[in-house]
């Protein structure tokens, strides 16, 4: 993978920009409602570890790791890993995507920050 700051260094983000959006190309409903996405801050997203994900053991990334592009957030939980990531968006707040918390699980009631 490669390491998403370095990606963000070249797009050079806004200065209102505060979070990173992944929208995946999963919908959580069988009619395609509900489509995935996830956040992270800029804390995160400028992390070493933070990658977006091609590979997997030098082998292009398979469908069911999330390819083509999956995020890699090794300081959060599991659900803040988007798979099937087909758009990324800077943004300064929530409000406009979907249920305005920051990701799919988040408007289901789990927490945004989701440190290990």
């Amino acid at each position: 993978g490669t390491p998403l700051g370095n990606i963000l260094a070249r797009v050079q983000p806004r200065p209102g920009a505060r979070f990173v959006v992944f929208h995946c190309a999963d919908p959580q409903e069988e009619d395609g409602t509900h489509p995935y996405y996830e956040s992270i801050d800029f804390d995160d997203a400028y992390h070493p570890q933070t990658i977006l994900a091609y590979e997997l053991n030098d082998q292009p990334l398979p469908i069911p790791n999330g390819a083509p592009i999956r995020l890699r957030v090794e300081r959060q939980l599991g659900y803040k890993h988007a798979k099937y990531v087909e758009r990324i968006e800077l943004v300064e707040s929530f409000a406009h995507i979907a249920g305005g918390k920051g990701g799919y699980w988040e408007d289901e009631g789990y927490q945004w920050y989701a440190g290990i």
